[in-house]
C-alpha cells in the first residue's frame, strides 16, 4: 500500500504515534489542523501517519469513500460488515466495486449465521430488539475486524443525522482505541451528488428507489420526497444509529 498524493506529510502527525496517548494527542492535534482542508489531503495524512496499519470502511451504499480513497491509497484494505441480511443490491455493489477499484476488500461476518441466531436467540430478533441484532451483526464483527489497525477511515457526514453534526474531521476513538478520520465531514449533499457525478462513481441502484439510506434490508424501507434520509432506517423503533458511530 502507498500513498499517491504529492500532498503527503505536509500536515500534522507524520511522527510515530505509539501508545494510546500518543495517537489520542495526535487525533485532536489533527482535528485542529486538517479542518476544512481537501478530502484527499486529510486521507493522505492518514496513509503517512498509519501506514498499513490503515484501513476503512464501506456499507456499499455507494463507493465514493472507495473513489475517494483508493486513488490516494490503492491496495487499502477495505472492511465490508456482511450481516446475511444485506439487500442483494448491496452484495452486488461490494462486488462490483470490489473488481473495479484497487482495493483489498475484506468480508466480514458474524460468529452467528442468521440461521445459528434465530436458533440461539429466536427468530426475528431484528423485528423484536434491533439494537442487540445490530450489535451482533455489525458492532462486534467490525470491532474484531478492527483489531490489526491503528487507524481507520470512514464516510460519515456532518450533515447525515442530528448525532452527527459535531464530528471531527480526526477524531480519537475511545472505545476502539485507535484513530477515526473522517475526511468528508463537512461535506453537503450536494457536494456528494457533485462528486458523484463528475467522477462516474458506483452507485448502490436502491439509491434510485427510494432508499437514500441502506442498512439491512428487514430494517430499511424507502423514503418519501422530503422526508429525512435516515428515517427509512429502523422505521418504528427510537434507533437512529446501528452503534457503530457511537
Amino acid at each position: 500500500m502507498s500513498v499517491t498524493n504529492p500532498e503527503a506529510g505536509t500536515r500534522p502527525g507524520a511522527e510515530t504515534a505509539d501508545t494510546d496517548e500518543e495517537r489520542r494527542a495526535l487525533a485532536e492535534r489533527a482535528a485542529r489542523e486538517l479542518e476544512g482542508a481537501p478530502a484527499r489531503e486529510v486521507i493522505a495524512w492518514a496513509a503517512e501517519a498509519f501506514g498499513d496499519r490503515l484501513c476503512m470502511t464501506s456499507s456499499m451504499a455507494d463507493a465514493l469513500m472507495v473513489d475517494l480513497v483508493s486513488a490516494v491509497v490503492p491496495g487499502i484494505d477495505v472492511i465490508f460488515l456482511d450481516t446475511g441480511y444485506h439487500f442483494a443490491e448491496t452484495i452486488g455493489t461490494r462486488d462490483a466495486v470490489a473488481a473495479m477499484y484497487p482495493i483489498n476488500l475484506i468480508n466480514v461476518e458474524p460468529q452467528r449465521t442468521v440461521a445459528e441466531q434465530d436458533r440461539d436467540l429466536g427468530p426475528r430478533l431484528h423485528g423484536r430488539n434491533p439494537s442487540i441484532c445490530c450489535h451482533l451483526r455489525k458492532v462486534e464483527p467490525l470491532k474484531r475486524a478492527l483489531e490489526p489497525y491503528d487507524a481507520w477511515l470512514s464516510g460519515l457526514r456532518r450533515d447525515e443525522a442530528s448525532t452527527r453534526r459535531n464530528i471531527p474531521v480526526v477524531q480519537w476513538d475511545r472505545r476502539r482505541r485507535m484513530v477515526k478520520v473522517n475526511p468528508i465531514a463537512g461535506w453537503t449533499q450536494d457536494d456528494v451528488d457533485a462528486y458523484m457525478a463528475e467522477h462516474g462513481v458506483l452507485v448502490n441502484p436502491l439509491q434510485y428507489d427510494g432508499y437514500p439510506s441502506i442498512g439491512c434490508a428487514p430494517c430499511t424501507r424507502r423514503v418519501e420526497e422530503g422526508e429525512d434520509p435516515r428515517s427509512g432506517r429502523w422505521a418504528g423503533f427510537a434507533k437512529t444509529e446501528c452503534g457503530i458511530h457511537l
